[in-house]
């Protein structure tokens, strides 16, 4: 059974930092595309982030620069950097696990940034 853990989130101040985690368990993690949506209250959810099996990274604009997303495959676990966060990055960010045209998904952890 898929499992997939997000945590990290919390409240930030704007220009502030937080990095989420994503832990995956029954899968053979090496072997998934690993990425993060976010879904803002009133608006459809929207991509953010992929990173391959083989590591490479894909952003939306909106984060290009100061999202890093990353993984530790000994760890089975998919990280999310966020830096110069916006009130505009105020949203759920939800992990999730591809692999042959098929997606598992976390659970989601809140992000606020507020002053």
């Amino acid at each position: 059974q898929v499992q997939l853990v997000d945590s990290g989130g919390g409240l930030v101040q704007p220009g502030g930092s937080l990095r989420l985690s994503c832990a995956a368990s029954g899968i053979i993690f090496r072997f998934y595309a690993m990425g993060w949506h976010r879904q803002a209250p009133g608006r459809q959810r929207e991509w953010v982030a992929t990173i391959t099996s083989s590591g490479i990274q894909n952003y939306a604009d909106s984060v290009k620069g100061r999202f890093t997303i990353s993984r530790d495959n000994a760890k089975n676990t998919v990280y999310l950097q966020m830096n110069s966060l916006k009130p505009e990055d105020t949203a759920v960010y939800y992990c999730y696990a591809a692999r042959l045209g098929h997606d598992d998904w976390g659970q989601g952890t809140q992000v606020t940034v507020s002053s």
